[in-house]
């Protein structure tokens, strides 16, 4: 994908209000590869209350350093922040965009999670 194309994305994905409506528009991508990988997540996140915070969670399974199947769950983001953080998340973990370059094809900047 071109940057051109892939910024144009990220700022289509930016004007979504949620992960699942920018799931949606991924799954519609031209790019074969962007689609295909939007698909396969579908049906993969869960909600859980953390910590007082309503978290989006996507929950896999995977074999564990045991040789065994387990069921994994990965942090995307938390209900109400901007859809910006799954578009992130989708880029790192799907393609190994970084968060920073995601972020600046939106426009954006990008600021490091504060630590608790």
């Amino acid at each position: 994908m071109e940057q051109q194309d892939f910024e144009t994305l990220v700022k289509a994905l930016c004007e979504t209000t949620s992960l699942p409506d920018a799931l949606n528009l991924l799954k519609a991508s031209d790019d074969e590869n962007i689609a295909e990988a939007a698909t396969a997540l579908t049906g993969q996140f869960s909600l859980a209350e953390m910590e007082g915070e309503n978290r989006v969670y996507h929950v896999f399974t995977d074999v564990n350093d045991s040789g065994e199947e387990e069921e994994f769950a990965d942090h995307v983001m938390n209900v109400g922040e901007d859809v910006i953080v799954f578009v992130a998340w989708f880029f790192f973990t799907q393609f190994d965009i970084k968060d920073r370059d995601t972020y600046a094809a939106a426009g954006r900047i990008y600021k490091l999670p504060k630590r608790k």
